[in-house]
């Protein structure tokens, strides 16, 4: 269902009180289940929108993630630092690291996982939206994707001012 809700000067609206503010503008004919993949170059995600990818099991996104190599773009909002990252065969390309960091927040990588220790795992939640640099098919050397992931911290000066390390 799709509303349309009259807002108020209030914060906080009880819905016994709200209801004549309630329009419905449309029955949708489905179940809404996220918005559908848009292409490689328009992924701009929040983490509750990649969470609901992997919850929901969107097959559109869920096959195109999972056929890619990729280097991809993580950014505090918070502090503006990047954290550059690349998803390879080894690392079982850009669906299973995507899914790593709806899993525990940080993908394994050490300064992510000093920042979920000392902030919290609803910061990242909060904070970090995933983004792609450059995506590639699954035939491409992974050689050339690490030495564009190198490339990108050297510009971004990600090791310096951002969350890589390495």
């Amino acid at each position: 269902m799709i509303i349309d809700f009259k807002v108020g000067i209030s914060i906080v609206r009880y819905f016994e009180r709200s209801t004549k503010d309630i329009v419905i503008r449309e029955l949708l004919p489905t179940i809404w289940t996220g918005d559908d993949f848009p292409g490689y170059d328009n992924i701009r995600l929040s983490y509750y929108q990649l969470e609901s990818i992997f919850r929901l099991q969107k097959q559109d996104w869920l096959t195109a993630l999972g056929n890619q190599k990729a280097v991809y773009l993580l950014t505090d909002k918070q502090t503006g630092k990047y954290y550059v990252g690349s998803a390879i065969s080894d690392s079982g390309m850009l669906l299973s690291r995507w899914q790593s960091y709806v899993h525990n927040g940080h993908g394994g990588n050490k300064e992510l996982r000093q920042l979920v220790k000392d902030e919290g795992f609803d910061y990242i939640k909060t904070n970090f939206p995933y983004s792609l640099l450059e995506n590639y098919n699954g035939r491409v050397d992974d050689h050339l994707i690490l030495a564009r992931e190198s490339w990108w911290k050297e510009t971004l000066r990600s090791r310096e001012f951002g969350y890589n390390a390495n």
